[in-house]
This record gives structure tokens, C-alpha cells and sequence, in this order.
């Protein structure tokens, strides 16, 4: 049995990390993706460095299970390349700022004419209305103006930016999780419809605990570092030899912590007897189980708090996590074998589903066109109209972009 979307066509014109991130997910899942991809291929291979063999390793990890074929949209018969293959296609998806899609000629209108039961799925900064509709966005502007860099470091230290790309994440997850309601609403009505995602909207909703702090009290959340606003002990210590995360703020972990600590009589200290005080008291609470971690290392208590069951875990760092057994020989990482660059690694799509499991082993991260002529052909497109199309630019070949990459290395 194949994935739980097999038989779904994804037309994929999206660029940078939030579309890739979602179209690999559908491919993961058994979709046939098929890349659309300007002349020299997307900007996200030069997303780096590093590279492997010319291609930036962030492409690598976000573009398996996908086909490419290159299509100039400026060209003037471009477009209409384009709505041919979304007239066999399940799904579009495109990441362009609002309104670029419709004055190249292939937007939503365009595309659900020619196919009333396509899935067409926009990702932007900011979404398809409002007042920022038009403002230009990335990751990090998302980040800025999205709320989570405010609560994002130490109390006396800067707003930073989340260490990973969590807009783009999170719209390339909600996207995906939308798609598939699209697609679910589809079997019952047969009728295809437009989904709207914002990278805004994604990392509000990413923060819909903060969020809900604040709209119920009004009182805006101040960075914390690695603690919890509702919660405590809920953070990091540092032990004599590295960093614990501790979570012991349940009725029953926050005395066994204390007495792991050599500390019982804390459990019943009236500053730090209920979570609520101890939130309010969090300095002061840290300031006396900070020296207790101090005297021994994370392995130790690790093992100590562990034995008591307190939840706890060490601060990993990527060597680090990658070495650990869990990890290393689980099914956390994949690894897809690449013609041009070798064995590309990166993790899973996490959903383990026991009946339609995901496939890891479909195409690897393609060149860019590397599958223009076969898409086109399994099209509908006769021979003769791809020969044209590539003569007139309209088309890139494999053999004419293969040397863009090995250019973005250097």
C-alpha cells in the first residue's frame, strides 16, 4: 500500500523554506510533487553555506520527494504551461507575494477555471487582506513583528530571533495541516477551494499560550529565557559541567525534587509551597536551586532525578544529539541517496501512521528541470510543443541549469 496521498498531484511553485517545507511534507506522505522552478532554479539552493556539491544543504533537507521542471513564467507562453498541468493536479501551491501570482496569469482564478476541484494553497508574510497585506516578508521580519522575538531571551539581555527559522516552519506545518482539510472537505463535496496561510498568522497561533496570557490579563510577557511564564521550576540550571532542563512544578515532582536536592524542607517553604507563588517568586527561587545543581553534573542528576521521576533532560547540542543512540539509530533522521551530491541526511516527517507509512525513498532533492520533458509528457504535451517551448525559453532542461549549481558554490 502506498502513502496516505498517493494519487495526489502537488504543482509546487513555491520558493524559499515555509512552501518547500509543506510540499515535502505532501511528498513524504505519498504526493507526487512536482517543482515548478524559474530559469536556474529557486532561490533557496543558494540558501548558504554550506553546500555539497554546489547545492545549498537547507534546499537539500527541504526538497526531497519532488520532480523539477523549470518554467520562465515571464515568457509569454509560460503561463500557460502552467494552467495545463493544474488542470490534472490536486493541489497548487505557491508562495508569492499577494497578488504576483494573478498578474503573471496564475492565480487562483485562473487555475480553478481550468479546474474547479484544485486545492490552491498561497503562503505569504502576511496574508491575502489587511493592511500589511503588501509588506514584503521573510523568517525574520515575521519573527520581529510577529510578538515572539519581544518574548524570545534573558530578562537583561536583547529580543533575539528564535534560533530556527520558526515563521517559515510553522506556515510550512499549518499549510500542509490546511491542505489536508482542503482535501478532506473535497471528498465529501467535490469541490476544490483556495487556502490562505500567513507566516504571521502561523506564529500567532505557535503562540497561543503567551497570547492567551496576555489577551486575559493585559499584562505583556517578559523574556524568560528557557523558563515558562506559567510555570515553575520549569527552566534550565547549570550543573558543574553543562545545563538541565527541569520541569518539577506539579504537586507531587516539586517535592521530589526537593528532596533529590537534599532539600525536603523547601517542598513546604511558604514562598515556593504552590506553582503560583513560585512563579511570582521565580528570582528568588532560582537564586537557591541554582547553587544545589552547581555540585554535580548533568549525567548525575540526570540519573538522580530520573529516579524519582522528575521530568528533566540535558541540553543537547546538534553533535551531541545526533551521537545519541535514540536518535542516531532510531527513525528520527532519514538519509536519501543523491546521484549528483551523495547521501543527503535530515529528519523525518514525524508522523508515524502504521497502516499508510510515510516513504522516504521517492525522488531525492531534484536538479533543477532535472524532469521537465517526463512531467510534460505525462501531461499531455506532445513532443513536438516541448521541443518549441524549449527553444523559446519558455522550458529549462537539466542540461542547461546543471552548472548553475556548481557556479553558487564558488
Amino acid at each position: 500500500m502506498g502513502g496516505p496521498l498517493e494519487n495526489i498531484t502537488v504543482l509546487d511553485l513555491s520558493q524559499g523554506a515555509a512552501g518547500p517545507t509543506c510540499s515535502m511534507y505532501l511528498g513524504d506522505l505519498g504526493a507526487d510533487v512536482i517543482k515548478v522552478e524559474p530559469p536556474g532554479g529557486e532561490w533557496g539552493r543558494g540558501l548558504g553555506p554550506p553546500f555539497v556539491e554546489g547545492v545549498a544543504a537547507a534546499f537539500l533537507g527541504m526538497n526531497r520527494n519532488k520532480r523539477s521542471i523549470v518554467v520562465d513564467l515571464k515568457k509569454p507562453d509560460g503561463p500557460e504551461v502552467i494552467l495545463r498541468l493544474a488542470e490534472r493536479c490536486d493541489i497548487a501551491l505557491e508562495s508569492f507575494r499577494p497578488g504576483v501570482a494573478d498578474r503573471l496569469g496564475t492565480g487562483y482564478e485562473a487555475m480553478a477555471a481550468r479546474n474547479p476541484r484544485l486545492i490552491y494553497a498561497a503562503i505569504s508574510a502576511f496574508g491575502q487582506t489587511g493592511p500589511w497585506r503588501d509588506r514584503p516578508g521573510v523568517d525574520g521580519v515575521a519573527q520581529a513583528m510577529g510578538g515572539i522575538m519581544s518574548v524570545t531571551g534573558t530578562a537583561d539581555g536583547p529580543p533575539v530571533k528564535v534560533g530556527v527559522p520558526a515563521a517559515d516552519m510553522a506556515g510550512g506545518v499549518f499549510a500542509s495541516q490546511s491542505i489536508l482539510a482542503a482535501l478532506f472537505s473535497r471528498e465529501r463535496t467535490g469541490q476544490g477551494q483556495r487556502v490562505d496561510v500567513s507566516l504571521l498568522d502561523s506564529l500567532l497561533t505557535y503562540q497561543v499560550i503567551p497570547l492567551s496570557m496576555f489577551l486575559a490579563d493585559g499584562q505583556a510577557p517578559t523574556r524568560l529565557g528557557s523558563a515558562a511564564p506559567y510555570a515553575a521550576p520549569n527552566e534550565a540550571f547549570a550543573t558543574s559541567d553543562g545545563q538541565l532542563m527541569v520541569a518539577a512544578y506539579t504537586p507531587t515532582r516539586w517535592p521530589a525534587l526537593c528532596r533529590a536536592l537534599g532539600q525536603p524542607e523547601l517542598a513546604t517553604d511558604p514562598r515556593f509551597d504552590t506553582n503560583e507563588k513560585r512563579v511570582r517568586a521565580r528570582p528568588e527561587l532560582r537564586d537557591v536551586l541554582e547553587p544545589l545543581f552547581r555540585t554535580r553534573t548533568t549525567a548525575e542528576w540526570t540519573v538522580a532525578l530520573d529516579d524519582v521521576d522528575v521530568i528533566c533532560g540535558p541540553l543537547l547540542t546538534y553533535p551531541e544529539l545526533v551521537a545519541e543512540e535514540h536518535v542516531s539509530q532510531g527513525d528520527s533522521l532519514v538519509t536519501v541517496q543523491h546521484p549528483a551530491v551523495g547521501d543527503v541526511r535530515a529528519p523525518v516527517f514525524p508522523g508515524r501512521l502504521s497502516q499508510t507509512p510515510c516513504d522516504f525513498t521517492g525522488p531525492p532533492p531534484p536538479i533543477p528541470g532535472e524532469h521537465t520533458e517526463a512531467i510534460l509528457a505525462e501531461n499531455g504535451f506532445a513532443e513536438s510543443e516541448v521541443s518549441e517551448l524549449l527553444r523559446n525559453g519558455v522550458l529549462g532542461d537539466s542540461h542547461e541549469n546543471e552548472p548553475v549549481q556548481k557556479r553558487r558554490q564558488r
